[in-house]
């Protein structure tokens, strides 16, 4: 059983623009709350299969989670998935797909998220955690929208 969760945001950038923020981890440094590093594992620009290593301070330590790119649909659609089991949580799968649409002059983000793979207490843990998550993800896109919103602004 999975738990689910969801997180909308109207940027007021192109869809095109959107799908590249989403994908660019060189900017990450630049609105990613609490980001120490990004290390990739390939090179070039991110393709399906592609992964990366994403280290935060959280809690006033570093904690380390393993991404990889399950699909890519310019510039509609990105599914991203992070192996609990190879990082700093320790358990579980964690499916991030991100969902693109114009509306007008801004584009439609939906993020829709999945905590998948956890059993017993940590089942249990996970349905409190949600709430945390979806938090964490709403910042995120939160502050992605900020940087792409000011830097579209300093780039006209």
């Amino acid at each position: 059983m999975s738990i689910p969760f969801e997180v909308k945001r109207s940027f007021h950038v192109s869809k095109e623009e959107a799908y590249t923020g989403l994908l660019d981890l060189d900017s990450a440094e630049h609105w990613m709350k609490g980001l120490v590093r990004i290390e990739r594992m390939d090179e070039g620009p991110l393709r399906e299969g592609s992964e990366w290593k994403e280290t935060r301070k959280m809690f006033g330590k570093e904690a380390s989670e393993l991404f990889e790119v399950v699909e890519l649909r310019a510039p509609d659609k990105i599914v991203l998935r992070c192996d609990g089991t190879k990082g700093t949580t320790g358990k579980g799968e964690f499916v991030f797909t991100y969902l693109l649409a114009s509306t007008g002059d801004q584009t439609e983000v939906t993020l829709l998220g999945e905590i998948k793979g956890l059993t017993g207490l940590s089942k249990w843990f996970g349905k409190l955690m949600a709430g945390t998550f979806k938090k964490a993800c709403a910042k995120d896109l939160d502050s992605l929208k900020d940087y792409l919103e000011k830097y579209k602004v300093a780039s006209s």
